[in-house]
């Protein structure tokens, strides 16, 4: 198995490659609601903590997070956390 540049893939025989993409969200508070931003997309975990750390005074809440994406299958695994600030919505980042 070979990991280079967030991607993650395994001999072409057995047909699969794997995606580590970085990702930041934050969220604004709309009434008693919390209304997300559209996800950001980072090219690694430190710039993806950065951009968080950066937009977090201005946000209710932000999160920064990666995920394993099967490229084939277009699914997503479970996010990771990799930062949090502020509030996020129940369930989110726990």
């Amino acid at each position: 198995m070979v990991h280079q540049a967030g991607v993650l893939c395994c001999d072409s025989n057995q047909g699969w490659i794997m995606a580590t993409m970085y990702f930041v969200q934050g969220f604004r508070a709309k009434g008693r609601k919390l209304q997300p931003d559209q996800p950001q997309t980072a090219k690694t975990a430190e710039a993806a903590i950065a951009t968080a750390e950066r937009i977090a005074p201005s946000r209710t809440g932000v999160w920064a997070y990666s995920a394993d994406i099967d490229v084939e299958a277009d699914t997503y695994d479970e996010p990771r956390l990799l930062f949090k600030s502020g509030t996020l919505p129940p369930g989110l980042a726990d």
